[in-house]
């Protein structure tokens, strides 16, 4: 009986052991994931600051066209 006895306290030992590496490797992997979320969220406003940026270009491109739109109409105003 204590044979027994000892046994079980020997398997609820190493069942003990297991859980404890088990949620050893669990808060290993919550790292990494909140890792992997900080590192998309400078992705993300690294996107942003992209967007950004296109819109201005895209502003100072519409900008030109018209000068040069300007530019050709007076000078066919000019040699007609």
């Amino acid at each position: 009986m204590q044979r027994d006895a000892l046994a079980l306290q020997r398997d609820a030992l190493a069942l003990q052991r297991d859980a404890l590496a088990l949620y050893r490797d669990a808060l290993a992997l919550q790292r990494d994931a909140l890792t992997l979320y900080r590192d998309a969220l400078a992705l993300q406003g690294e996107a942003l600051t992209l967007y950004w940026d296109a819109l201005a270009l895209q502003s100072i491109a519409k900008f030109n066209s018209l000068r040069i739109n300007e530019m050709l109409y007076l000078v066919q105003f000019i040699f007609h």
